[in-house]
């Protein structure tokens, strides 16, 4: 078995690696989600066709408007539609790295989601989310529920997704307070 160095020098600068501070990408703790504040989930997520069948057949989901391009023809918007189902996990997901990521205990429930248009072939999603509420947990010491209002925008700025969710969330550990 090859043994990782756990230090290194740099070819530039003078600190080695355990001089520097670690910086790791996770979500929020409890205590770091800001009540009101507004963040924004960059990159955005562009939606293929293929994103669009793979998840319509996976789910079992035979809605023609999904899958059936000669029959969407004939419907209200002449084309195919992206599933509603995957647009509301995408907005989720793209939220994931900034906000939960090794943080969530769980997601405790969703409700007042919304498609106020539809997305296409083509579209980019981006998302951004609001904290609504948060309050420690009465029956789970050291996590806490937050809730979250999280908006998608297509690539013109138009929502075409809003979804409240609310989830359990760890508190920072008692020896990073």
């Amino acid at each position: 078995m090859t043994e990782i160095p756990t230090t290194r020098t740099p070819t530039t600068g003078t600190a080695n690696e355990t001089e520097r501070h670690l910086v790791e990408q996770r979500g929020l703790w409890f205590e770091e989600f800001d009540l009101g504040a507004r963040y924004v989930h960059r990159p955005g997520r562009t939606v293929t066709e293929a994103d669009n069948v793979l998840f319509t057949t996976m789910t079992m989901n035979v809605q023609p408007l999904h899958l059936d391009e000669a029959w969407s023809a004939q419907q209200p918007f002449g084309h195919r539609l992206v599933n509603s189902m995957f647009t509301l996990s995408t907005l989720v997901g793209l939220s994931v790295a900034q906000l939960t990521l090794g943080t969530i205990v769980a997601n405790l429930g969703f409700s007042d989601i919304r498609f106020p248009r539809p997305v296409m072939h083509g579209d980019t999603l981006y998302a951004e989310t609001i904290v609504l509420d948060k309050r420690a947990s009465g029956s789970r010491p050291g996590e806490g529920v937050v809730t979250l209002e999280h908006t998608a925008r297509n690539q013109d700025g138009e929502v075409v997704a809003v979804a409240v969710r609310s989830t359990l969330v760890r508190m920072k550990p008692r020896d990073d307070r």
